[in-house]
């Protein structure tokens, strides 16, 4: 039942940060409920015992990263750089591979520090015109935003200054490109095979 609990857990909170609640109120009760479904373990204890010293222990360790990047992002997306980033690649590749231009405009933001949220709402408007302009099926929208947001610059390629590169880092002691050739492999493959 314990599984359970963490993944409709999980689940709800994807689902209701999705629609707009707020994750700092969402966590602490879905941690909850996490807790409850386990059972046989003491509630409150497990809130200030548990979840509270972690929650404290990742913001002390990561609050610099979350900000700036936040900051950077609200930047790029504000001074209209990353709309002109996307139109860029746009002109470069053609209306006719549409997918193609919104997967790597998305992959080059996102590989230049901006957060994949700023960079999926950026890139959105210009995206639905050029899929319209290019009879692409709409439907195909969110799979280029999430292939090209949320894939081989976030995960794979060496360097990105994405928080999920960064916090392994001090736990396996390694750098922003550590594995460089099976990380630019892995991103290679994610990407043509992705945009094929």
């Amino acid at each position: 039942m314990g599984l359970i609990g963490i993944f409709l857990s999980l689940g709800l909170l994807m689902y209701l940060a999705y629609r707009g609640i707020n994750v700092l109120i969402l966590a602490p009760l879905l941690a909850l409920l996490a807790a409850f479904l386990a059972g046989g373990i003491p509630l409150l204890a497990t809130y200030t015992q548990v979840f509270m010293p972690a929650l404290g222990s990742y913001l002390l360790k990561f609050f610099p990263l979350f900000l700036l990047g936040a900051i950077f992002g609200k930047l790029m997306a504000d001074s209209g750089a990353a709309r002109t980033i996307a139109e860029w690649f746009i002109g470069r590749v053609g209306t006719s591979q549409s997918i193609a231009a919104v997967v790597l405009a998305c992959g080059v933001l996102t590989y230049g520090g901006v957060s994949l949220f700023v960079v999926a709402f950026a890139v959105y408007p210009i995206a639905n015109d050029l899929f319209q302009r290019s009879d692409t099926p709409k439907r195909l929208l969110p799979a280029a935003l999430a292939l090209g947001s949320f894939t081989f610059t976030m995960t794979a390629f060496p360097g990105t200054p994405a928080i999920q590169n960064a916090i392994p880092m001090p736990y396996f002691g390694t750098t922003p490109f550590a594995a460089p050739i099976f990380g630019t492999a892995a991103g290679l493959g994610m990407m043509i095979f992705g945009i094929m």
